[in-house]
């Protein structure tokens, strides 16, 4: 699995929806990403996120939703895309929200 290979740091997340059918062929990323946020270690990184698994029986798409400390939403439509792609773009996210992990990579420099 491609989580283990992408840090996860819920920091800067006020709560994560995914929303997924679990008999269509195009979620296992979306379930992916699920267990990757869910580890014992991203939880850690926030123990007041949020993180609710919606499994519906409709057919629908699966979906992502992520609401974040400072108000933004952010909405990854996950049929399409790998969990790579996903945690990838949600750490790039999260690490520009963060003032810390700024300063930590400014330092770097």
């Amino acid at each position: 699995m491609a989580a283990g290979r992408t840090r996860v740091a819920l920091k800067t997340v006020k709560d994560i929806s995914v929303q997924f059918c679990p008999f269509q062929s195009n979620v296992r990323s979306a379930r992916e990403f699920l267990a990757a946020i869910g580890t014992k270690k991203a939880r850690q990184t926030n123990s007041n996120c949020r993180i609710v698994a919606d499994v519906k029986h409709d057919e629908t798409e699966p979906v992502i939703s992520i609401k974040f400390n400072d108000g933004e939403s952010l909405i990854m439509k996950a049929a399409n895309l790998t969990t790579k792609e996903m945690l990838s773009f949600f750490d790039e996210i999260c690490v520009a929200k963060d003032p810390r992990a700024q300063e930590t990579g400014s330092k770097k420099s």
